[in-house]
């Protein structure tokens, strides 16, 4: 008896499936960032982000298992698309100098293109990171800059041009929150400063001034004294 043949196209058909599943799931993530970026985990509700995203509360139930699940989710991908950016940066480690002001310019122009990745991240810190702390995957959001950074830093050692005693982490922190603070407080500080901090020529200003507060405190010289730990400091002040 001759065996029936397969519908055309049929074993595409569950391929079809999960590529729809899939552009489901992504397209209620990037809904849910722009969501939660405006209004906080606390302001972003359900129905907001279905609605966004042309879909059904039950979706998300579905692929993030609750709210709480899918805020975790919108930490995970704004830290991967961060880390995504990172990697693709092309360094010469020959010109320590020049690759130092490359990884500086880039952290900055990416916090001032993205600013819902400080927004949320803001939202987090609010909630001293309950969320990301039960991700799966937190071995995922070490930086590749850091890295990257390190060898950046020995090479400017080895050449006599960076100090020798730099750690990569206290220069990555020194450039994050140089540029972090300036845009997550930009609004109140415009106030403040009497100044429109979000003008082209204040980005421009403050991007020259990071990229020489950098060069300067990485730059070789004579080797810097300890500080005095803040208890001997306070003894010695008792005296």
């Amino acid at each position: 008896m001759p065996k029936k043949r397969a519908a055309p196209g049929g074993a595409q058909r569950p391929r079809s499936r999960e590529l729809a599943a899939q552009a489901t799931r992504e397209n209620l993530l990037r809904a849910a960032i722009k969501v939660f970026a405006r209004n906080g985990f606390a302001g972003g509700r359900i129905e907001q982000i279905s609605k966004a995203a042309r879909s059904y509360d039950r979706m998300i139930y579905y692929y993030f298992g609750s709210k709480e699940g899918l805020f975790i989710a919108v930490i995970e991908e704004i830290y991967r698309r961060f880390n995504e950016a990172e990697s693709e940066l092309a360094l010469d480690l020959d010109a320590p100098t020049d690759s130092l002001v490359a990884i500086v310019r880039f952290i900055w122009s990416y916090y001032n293109r993205h600013p819902e990745f400080i927004t949320l991240l803001n939202s987090e810190n609010l909630h001293r990171g309950k969320h990301i702390s039960k991700s799966r995957r937190p071995g995922e959001y070490s930086s590749p800059a850091l890295s990257l950074l390190e060898r950046v830093l020995h090479s400017g050692a080895r050449q006599g041009v960076f100090r020798s005693e730099l750690r990569a982490r206290d220069v990555y922190l020194l450039i994050a929150s140089l540029g972090y603070f300036y845009l997550s407080n930009r609004h109140t500080l415009s106030t403040f400063l009497g100044e429109n901090l979000e003008a082209p020529e204040a980005l421009e200003h403050w991007e020259r001034f990071v990229i020489d507060s950098v060069l300067r405190v990485v730059a070789a010289g004579p080797p810097l004294p300890p500080l005095a730990s803040s208890t001997r400091s306070h003894n010695r002040s008792g005296d």
